[in-house]
């Protein structure tokens, strides 16, 4: 009985089993395979660079937050301004470009505004320019270059100092003009706190005048300056009438006639009464006597 079921079963027809495979066909599923793995390390690769480079980045600026937080009262400290210099002062006291400043107790110099501070010294009247500049570590230093007084000016109702150029400086009362600077009178009080073009060519014209009278003679000089036309200088006893166009050739006019006339009075400004010398006509010196 045994025996007929061993032979009954080794009888049976079985699947064939086919496991011959090409060695061509074996190499490409081989290299797709390697493709496919190649491709996802790459990717992998790719992925893990950007990871890291976005770690390294945050950490970076976490890294500088943190040093400026604890960092920054340091440096403050440390760039603690402890001195300002002020330099270029003739005729202003250094308190009033310090009050101008308006600086802060324990300001540190990296925190202050050049341009502001620039902009608040020169609203000063007499500063006429201003720099400002940072000298670590601890030193601001304002370089100023002032005004310089050009003439005494009359409005009728006050007088002030201006400078060469026009500017107001300060109020004066007589008393204070000594007769170093020309006095100028018949000025616009409102056009001149104005700064109106007309009133500055006025005074600047004035200047000129009296610049130019004084190298020849001596002692204060007025000009009235209310009509650019009729410009009258005061020296002594004598007043010279100009026109405002052309003062320098008029001028020298003058010069050559009084060369040429030695010892009139009203030329050189002696008298008893007040002279008058018209310089206002082409190729012409009028020249009044009167008692």
């Amino acid at each position: 009985m045994r025996l007929f079921r061993k032979r009954w079963r080794s009888s049976q027809q079985r699947p064939r089993k086919n496991q011959w495979k090409c060695p061509r066909a074996a190499d490409l599923a081989h290299r797709n395979v390697e493709t496919k793995r190649s491709r996802i390390v790459a990717k992998l690769a790719v992925v893990t660079r950007w990871a890291g480079a976005v770690v390294g980045v945050a950490l970076i600026g976490w890294a500088i937050a943190m040093s400026a937080q604890y960092a920054g009262p340091f440096l403050d400290r440390l760039l603690e301004i402890k001195k300002v210099t002020v330099e270029g002062l003739r005729r202003i006291d250094r308190g009033e470009i310090i009050d101008l400043v308006k600086l802060e107790p324990r300001t540190a110099l990296h925190h202050v505004s050049t341009a502001d501070i620039k902009d608040r010294v020169e609203s000063h009247p007499w500063i006429k320019h201003a720099t400002v500049d940072r000298v670590p570590p601890n030193e601001l230093r304002i370089t100023v270059v002032e005004r310089v007084p050009g003439a005494v000016v009359s409005t009728g109702k006050e007088i002030v100092l201006v400078d060469e150029e026009g500017h107001v400086l300060a109020p004066l009362s007589e008393k204070n003009d000594d007769g170093a600077l020309p006095f100028l009178s018949g000025v616009d009080r409102k056009g001149l706190l104005r700064g109106d073009k007309d009133v500055r060519r006025a005074i600047l014209s004035g200047i000129e005048l009296a610049k130019i009278v004084g190298q020849t003679y001596e002692g204060p000089v007025r000009v009235n300056v209310a009509d650019p036309a009729n410009l009258i200088v005061s020296v002594g006893s004598t007043q010279f009438h100009f026109d405002e166009e052309g003062v320098e050739d008029q001028w020298d006019r003058f010069r050559q006639v009084k060369q040429a006339v030695q010892g009139l009075d009203v030329v050189d400004g002696y008298g008893d009464g007040v002279n008058d010398v018209d310089l206002r006509y082409e190729n012409r010196v009028i020249v009044r006597e009167r008692g």
